[in-house]
């Protein structure tokens, strides 16, 4: 570990505080959410795990920050993804498709966006204060919306409303999907040796893309003046 020299401006707060995101980035990039502790944090940052603790009040506000930084993030270059993906001419039931399928790739290709959402609501939102919690929630709802108008440029059938609650369900199912279809070396030996059971293991794309097909089918039936 680097001796610790405080850090004695903005500036330099800032940067130290940055230190940690970028220390607990790269920690994601290695290891799932679940394996990263406040003491191996704190050891790869170079600092004293009370001198973490100066900048972030506990690990989850550390990896809610960086939730919020991989939402963004992701959601800077699904634009140009869909754009690629969603034939602005073609019928509404083909963009539907394709924007459920565009959107399950987009996902997968995030693995430590997803691992972080599947962590969310039974780790990350416990051991903080309701300061970061209402900071954290009122960010998710940023980039909800944000994910809805995404939605609705492809999808304008859908009503500014429903293009939103489907970013909402999109979100939630992905957080709940994503551990489910991560199966442990015990599961992939018992997948291998009885066939049988290997029926239960979920593809994350394709289960993805499937349930936003009804997702976004259900919202457009709801929608329809017919």
């Amino acid at each position: 570990m680097t001796s610790f020299q405080r850090a004695r401006n903005a500036e330099q707060r800032a940067a130290r505080r940055q230190s940690i995101l970028d220390t607990t980035a790269m920690m994601l990039t290695q290891m799932p959410v679940a394996d990263i502790t406040l003491n191996e944090l704190s050891r790869r940052a170079g600092l004293a795990k009370s001198n973490v603790l100066r900048y972030f009040e506990s690990r989850e506000a550390v990896l809610l920050e960086l939730l919020d930084s991989a939402w963004q993030d992701w959601l800077g270059q699904l634009a140009a993804e869909l754009d690629g993906a969603v034939l602005a001419g073609a019928p509404e039931a083909q963009r539907r498709d394709q924007v459920a399928a565009a959107l399950a790739a987009s996902l997968e290709s995030q693995p430590v966006l997803c691992d972080l959402l599947s962590a969310q609501a039974t780790v990350l939102e416990h051991n903080i204060s309701p300061r970061i919690a209402a900071e954290y929630k009122r960010a998710t709802m940023t980039n909800v919306a944000a994910l809805g108008r995404v939605v609705l440029a492809r999808l304008p059938e859908l009503g500014e409303r429903d293009a939103g609650r489907l970013a909402g369900a999109a979100f939630l199912v992905a957080a709940a999907l994503w551990p489910n279809t991560q199966p442990s070396a015990a599961m992939l030996a018992a997948y291998e040796a009885d066939p049988a059971l290997a029926l239960m293991r979920l593809d994350f794309t394709t289960t993805m893309r499937e349930v936003l097909e009804v997702l976004i089918s259900g919202f457009a039936a709801r929608s329809s003046p017919d």
